[in-house]
């Protein structure tokens, strides 16, 4: 039985474990969660506690959160693993993954959340606060991201969190050119992260504050 990965792929949380599943080349049956798809609906909601996004079927085994399932693939494919196996390096690959999801993803994701809103009630106060957030996780990132990948020279699931993190979030708050910038551009150049960004290209209508003309 093929493996079933619920979400949308315009979702940033949703491109990890399909960044993930290409890098270890793992094949997927990928199930849409949109109006259009109201028994995918059923199901996510059946999976998750919110019914958020993504979730991973196979078998028996039902796997929800973003981070989950992508270990959880990670175990499955026949590539470099995406958690190192030296615990220190594994270590600082899920921190720096957890910084990802949490101080850039998250500031990120409320700025979009208070565009969504009738303007009428925008709180402003919001976003910039928001956007202070995301200037303190650029300044801390440009220090730690020294080589070619999050985690030294390995491909690792702290990049599979930042190409979303970093994607949207320069579209909605400028990352000043330097070093995360540049890892910016690099991880947009990986071919699993380029796939995934292209399969989404056709949803981009629907990004709030308008999809900038550019990548």
């Amino acid at each position: 039985m093929a493996l079933e990965l619920y979400g949308h792929p315009f979702a940033a949380f949703v491109w990890k474990p399909l960044i993930a599943a290409y890098e270890r080349q793992i094949p997927f049956v990928f199930r849409m969660v949109d109006q259009e798809h109201p028994e995918n609906l059923t199901t996510m909601a059946e999976l998750s506690p919110t019914g958020q996004f993504p979730a991973l079927v196979d078998g028996d085994s039902k796997i929800t959160q973003s981070n989950a399932v992508v270990e959880y693939l990670d175990r499955l494919g026949k590539s470099e693993r995406l958690i190192p196996t030296e615990p220190v390096l594994a270590l600082r690959a899920r921190m720096l993954t957890d910084v990802f999801d949490a101080y850039v993803a998250g500031p990120m994701q409320q700025i979009v959340a208070e565009a969504l809103r009738p303007k009428d009630q925008q709180d402003l106060r919001r976003v910039a606060e928001a956007k202070a957030s995301l200037d303190k996780a650029y300044a801390w990132l440009s220090q730690q991201i020294k080589n070619n990948w999050a985690v030294e020279d390995t491909f690792t699931i702290a990049d599979c969190a930042a190409a979303p993190a970093l994607f949207y979030a320069d579209w909605v708050h400028s990352i000043p050119d330097g070093n995360l910038k540049d890892y910016r551009t690099r991880l947009l150049r990986r071919p699993s992260v380029a796939r995934t960004v292209n399969e989404a290209r056709p949803y981009r209508k629907f990004f709030p504050l308008g999809a900038p003309d550019r990548d």
